[in-house]
């Protein structure tokens, strides 16, 4: 079975008992490492089930989803070769994936790495401060869609087309 549709079935699964639980879903992936493959499913508290005070997904979180969608994979039986089933929280320093991400996190600290060099860098830390999904212009001179706007420690802001970045980040800080 192709990937993609590996992770499909996966979420597919998981919907409505994510959404019963207080939970979303925020990456999935069916990667092959070494001789190995492993269904990795990360997810997170639905900012309204984690209220005003700092909550985080826990080791009980993961284990209550693991049991269930380890349950509900066995039984729809979409994955020919053995496999591995991680579920975990995306992190603190979450990686940047979707258009929601991008969102969501408007106003935090964010760690970008670009394909190439702009202004003779290639990292870039500092404040996300928007998420254009369309933006008026047709995008800047790199290319179309989506655009972030950063404004990096120097108080320089950077406006990136999402096909310049290679991976982001939030930042860690302390």
């Amino acid at each position: 079975m192709a990937k993609k549709k590996v992770t499909q079935v996966a979420e597919e699964l998981l919907g409505d008992f994510l959404e019963q639980e207080g939970y979303e879903l925020y990456h999935s992936e069916f990667v092959k490492e070494g001789s190995d493959w492993f269904l990795r499913v990360y997810i997170d508290l639905k900012p309204e089930a984690a209220g005003s005070e700092e909550r985080y997904v826990s080791t009980d979180d993961c284990e209550k989803v693991s049991r269930f969608l380890s349950e509900a994979m066995d039984e729809a039986d979409p994955i020919e070769q053995n496999y591995y089933l991680e579920v975990s929280s995306p992190g603190m320093d979450r990686p940047l994936l979707k258009p929601e991400h991008w969102r969501r996190y408007i106003g935090r600290q964010v760690e970008v790495r670009l394909y190439r060099g702009k202004d003779g860098t290639k990292n870039i830390t500092g404040t996300l401060q928007r998420f254009d999904e369309a933006p008026q212009d047709g995008g800047t001179q790199t290319g179309e869609g989506p655009l972030v706007t950063i404004t990096d420690e120097t108080g320089k802001p950077w406006e990136l087309a999402l096909t310049e970045i290679a991976k982001a980040r939030l930042a860690v800080v302390f």
